[in-house]
């Protein structure tokens, strides 16, 4: 698969999941410097919504579309996981007026990153990508964005969290 960032290719580091798979389990930070692993949500639907950067236009979009829709959703928890330091985020969050979302960092060690396949080598950023996760680990739905700069297919994954 070609991901291209302001269409030039970019290379994805780690393992890209598919459709059928089993989560893998991944360790990132909440806005408070704890931790936080596949397993904190366990038993809910999981909408994972990976952005490079909240401060960007897209990303921005991406986040509040989710965190809309999230309140709508039963039984599921909709994280918004970037490199951005938990700092930034949790100010971010705060002037964007986001509850319904939480926002995760994958900056300490890039492991959701390199689980997922979404890490961009060469600049340490997140791909823009949707995954769903079941409530029994098994993942649903799969999106990588194909240019990251672009938006995902929002009523695709909605569809999909409301039907696993």
């Amino acid at each position: 698969m070609q991901i291209t960032f302001k269409q030039k290719p970019v290379t994805l580091a780690g393992t890209q999941v598919q459709v059928g798979e089993k989560a893998p389990d991944f360790t990132v930070l909440a806005n408070d410097l704890s931790e936080v692993t596949l397993a904190d949500s366990k038993g809910k639907v999981r909408l994972i919504s990976v952005v490079p950067s909240l401060d960007t236009g897209v990303c921005d979009q991406q986040t509040r579309r989710f965190n809309e829709e999230a309140a709508k959703l039963d039984n599921t928890a909709v994280l918004t996981i970037s490199v951005d330091l938990p700092f930034a985020q949790k100010r971010w969050c705060a002037s964007a007026g986001i509850d319904n979302v939480q926002t995760l960092s994958d900056h300490r060690d890039l492991s959701f990153g390199e689980a997922y396949g979404v890490v961009i080598k060469e600049l340490r950023l997140l791909a823009r990508s949707v995954f769903v996760v079941n409530a029994d680990d098994e993942i649903v739905y799969v999106e990588y964005v194909n240019e990251v700069t672009e938006h995902p297919n929002y009523e695709a994954a909605l569809e999909a969290a409301k039907n696993a």
